[in-house]
This record gives C-alpha cells, structure tokens and sequence, in this order.
C-alpha cells in the first residue's frame, strides 16, 4: 500500500466440531490435534473448530533478531490453542500512542469444518498473509469461517515480523534478508508438515492476501525459495507492479515503489544503525540487538523499512521484471482489485492538501505526471466529467496505481498459467475503517473494502451477503480445484487478450463480465507511465 508518512493506513486493521480427522480427538474442553511439535487444543464452534496461538517458529528474540526463522521447540503435554499469539511489534493502527505487541509473535490460527471433509479426498488449504503496508496487522483480526465452512476448506492466518523487525537491511545482514517473507515461508513449510494433521490436502495450498500481504504473495510467486510451497495463488490489491506517482497524495512524497534494491535497504539501516549510537565499524548488529524494541519501533523506522528488497538468491529479481520475463512458479493465479482502491489514502491526505477546483486538479497531474503526460491524463479524466475534483483524481490514481498495473501483471502471467481477474464494484460496501466521512471523496469501493465478503468483520446485507456467499464460492473452488466456480454463479471466463475481468457487486447483475483495459484507459496508462519502479 501507498507510504503516506505520518499517516495511519486503517486497512492495517484489515485491515474448527468435534473434530474427526487423521491425528484428532475429542476433549472435554475442545478438539485436539498432534503437531509435529506436541499437541494442541482448539475451541468449537458449532460448524467449525479453531486452533489459534500455535507457533511455527522460535521467538525471533534477543539474539535471534534480524535472524532467519528458526524451529520451535516441541512442547510437553497439550498446548492451549483457544486464543491468538501475540501479535507482531507495531504501531496502532488507529490514533496516536507507542508501539504494541511482542517480538515473540511468530503464531498462526488455523480453522477447519467441523466433521469429515464433503469428498472423498482432503480439503484444500488456504494460507492467508495479511495487509497493514508491512508495518502493522496481524492474523487473528481476520475470521475466516465463512470459506472455511461453506468451500470445505481448511484456512490459515499468519503472523510475520513487520518494519524495521521484518524488512530491516545492514551491510553486516549481507544485505536485506527479508525476515518478513522468511517468517512466510516458515508457516508454510509448517503447513506443509501439519496440514494433514488438521484434515487439509499438503499438496493443494492456495496462498492469498490482500496490499501487504499480496505484494508478499507476489514476492513467493517469482522467489526461488518459495518453489514447492503453495499450488495456487490469490492476489488482492497489490499486484506485483503496483505503485504510485509522486505527489499524488502529498507534495513530499516520491515515488512509492513497494519492492526495492536490497543495497538501498542495507545502506538505509546503515544510516539508521548510526543514528540509534551503533554506527561502529564492526559489531553493529550486536549494538542494535541490546536495544529495546521501544527504541526500533519508531513511525520513522517502521514505515522507512517497509519494502520488500531484491537482488539476492532469495528475491533476485524485482518481481514485475520477473513476471516479464516469464521466471515464476508454473501455478494458476487470480489477480484483482477494488473499484476505488487509492480513495481510502488520499481521504487521509485531502485536509491537508485539497484539490479544491480543476486548477488543484491539473497543478497535481502535472506535478505527478509531468507536463505533457497531464495533458493526455485531463483528456481521458476531464475534471468536469466527476462530481468533484477529488473524485477525479481518485479515479485516475486508481487506474495507474493499481487497475492497470494489475491488468499489465495478468498479461505477463497468462502467457504461462492460467490467470483470473477480477474488481470488486460494491461502492455501497460497509465502511469498517473508522475514518471520519469527506463530503467530497466518499470510499466508495475502496482499498480492503472487498474483506468483509471474505471474512467476518462487520455485518452485510441481505444482497451483499448474497455476494459474500459467491466470492467465498470462488475463492475457494479456485483453492480446490485452480478454476474459481462457484454453484449457482456466473461463470468467470479466463483472462485472455481481451482483458475479461469479473466484475464484483449486489444484485442481480451484479456479477458480471466487464472489460478492463477498455474501462480504465489502460492504452493511456501503458504508454504514458509503465515503468516507473526502480530497475535492478
């Protein structure tokens, strides 16, 4: 997601049943499963059982900071799993205050149908990475019954070291391993063992998440040491092109390149290490290590290290420029988008830099774009076509930032798997963001607002929890078997030439098949701003 400094994202917040499965038993107390690290037990709720607060790794503490995940150790007797690990250090995602949480957060919660699985083979399993920039989120905050229960399927939430503890770089790192993606992999190599464990299919893993956790889908899909670990792959507002222009949501902001050479992080933690008295020749990390986790969890530290870096064995390649050139793993991929993505951000910025008329309007695209470019962009977006000029600036940072990029993204995958799209259009979806109402930018389909449908966190209506019931259809026919069908829903074509996206809403012809490039000047955005990230 877009770095806006000094400003919160909200989407940070957005952003199984006795169990009769291999490995399971009943207690009086809940279901209980044996992992290769000692036993568990979970609660039931009726339909589904939860197991949450089960570790995957070592406590990435003391001298295990800025280290590469390692094993948790077994424990002895049945480990309480009725309530959520601790969630990684970050910032409150709402309101001021200092940092939360612990470093000692690599934990995960898994929920699972209740009873036998509805075929004959085992579930499917769904392996969620969540959203907040890299900086903030966790986990537990997404409640995923609804797939679980309704698609058959067994579903993971992930914790995964955020900032300056998870994306932190150092020339005595060797660079930038990126902790963040490492603690990824961790779970999923986990899953890998447990997975039958909790009655899901090791060998059918969907990996899924949404901003953050997207742009870390992306980096698994085109990482070397991410092969063999998933089978599918779910992309959600955060393609691995996504990026915005400078100053399109305060004049002090550059660029926003979510992925970046891991020589600028290692220089950057350099500067950072000389800043916090541990600029010494040698022993640096030693000095950082003593340090309290107060002292790194810093607005400036969190969010300065909150890009994923390339050009090592991990991640060689900036991912987009993988995705060109065809190095990713061979597995099918659903990609998409919200209608309104970039109106969550710039509500946050507007009191501080209004577009008040068309002449805010047009001082912004040219201070985005460049002269001759702006031209072109107020003739696809004439401000008078919009209810006011926010709007009109929101619609075309959308469609450069993240329509069009992911659409660019498609194109290269579909030439080798097959590859799904879609936006989701409901722009009377549920506000659960907490942000104070702009007259002139309401959010509309915005950023995260597809989450509700897919897991539960704020009520829908009667027509929209039709629509959740689809999406959840989709979701995970695709996990089952990589195509995305769902009983009784439209059918969603392939992604070809055409750039047939499935169109997401209420209603009756809500779902519907649109054509993406053609509905945001995709033609206009290719040859006028393709390439703007950082080359390697």
């Amino acid at each position: 997601m877009p770095d806006v400094r000094g400003v919160r994202s909200r989407c940070a917040l957005l952003l199984p049943v006795v169990l009769l499965l291999v490995g399971a038993a009943a207690g009086p107390e809940g279901p209980v499963v044996d992992t290769d690290r000692g036993p568990v037990r979970g609660r039931t709720h009726g339909a589904y059982s939860t197991f949450e607060g089960i570790p995957f790794a070592a406590p990435p503490t003391g001298p295990r900071r800025w280290r590469l995940p390692e094993p948790a150790r077994r424990w002895a007797g049945v480990r309480d799993a009725g309530a959520p690990g601790s969630r990684c250090v970050q910032l409150p995602a709402l309101g001021g205050g200092g940092p939360v949480g612990s470093e000692d957060c690599l934990y995960l919660n898994v929920t699972v149908p209740a009873g036998p699985a509805a075929g004959a083979r085992p579930r499917p399993v769904m392996v969620w990475f969540h959203g907040g920039g890299f900086f903030s989120g966790s986990g537990d905050v997404y409640r995923p019954h609804r797939p679980a229960v309704q698609g058959d399927a067994v579903v993971v939430t992930v914790n995964y070291r955020l900032g300056v503890f998870g994306l932190f770089g150092h020339p005595e790192l060797g660079g930038a391993p990126g902790f963040a993606l490492a603690d990824q992999r961790a779970a999923l190599r986990w899953v890998r063992t447990n997975a039958h464990r909790f009655g899901g299919d090791p060998r059918n893993v969907t990996v899924f998440g949404e901003s953050a956790g997207a742009l870390s889908v992306c980096a698994h899909l085109t990482s070397p040491a991410s092969a063999g670990l998933f089978h599918r792959a779910v992309v959600q507002s955060g393609s691995c092109s996504t990026t915005t222009p400078p100053s399109a949501l305060l004049p002090g902001l550059g660029t926003y390149e979510p992925f970046v050479p891991a020589r600028r992080t290692a220089e950057e933690g350099a500067l950072a290490a000389a800043r916090l008295g541990c600029g010494r020749p040698s022993g640096a990390l030693d000095c950082l290590r003593a340090l309290d986790a107060r002292t790194l969890a810093t607005a400036d530290l969190m969010q300065r290290f909150s890009r994923v870096s390339y050009g090592d064995s991990t991640l060689p390649t900036e991912p987009r420029r993988a995705l060109q050139a065809g190095r990713f793993h061979r597995v099918p991929v659903v990609q998409g988008t919200t209608r309104d993505e970039i109106r969550l951000f710039l509500s946050q910025t507007l009191a501080a830099y209004p577009i008040r008329d068309a002449n805010d309007y047009r001082a912004r695209t040219e201070r985005s774009f460049g002269t001759e470019t702006a031209r072109a962009v107020e003739a696809a977006y004439p401000v008078s076509a919009y209810p006011t000029p926010a709007i009109a600036w929101a619609t075309l940072l959308t469609d450069a930032s993240f329509i069009c990029p992911t659409l660019r993204d498609g194109e290269a995958l579909r030439r080798h798997v097959p590859t799904y799209a879609y936006r989701f259009s409901d722009r009377d979806a549920p506000d659960f963001t907490g942000l104070p109402p702009v007259p002139e930018l309401p959010l509309g389909a915005a950023h995260g607002f597809e989450l509700p449908y897919l897991f539960t966190i704020i009520p829908l209506n009667d027509a929209q929890e039709r629509l959740a019931d689809r999406m959840s259809g989709y979701w995970t026919g695709f996990a089952r078997t990589g195509v995305p069908a769902a009983p009784g829903a439209p059918q969603w074509p392939r992604l070809g030439a055409s750039a047939r996206v499935l169109s997401l809403a209420p209603g009756a012809d809500g779902i519907r098949t649109v054509d993406g490039r053609a509905e945001h000047h995709c033609a206009l955005w290719d040859e006028r701003w393709p390439g703007v990230t950082t080359a390697g």
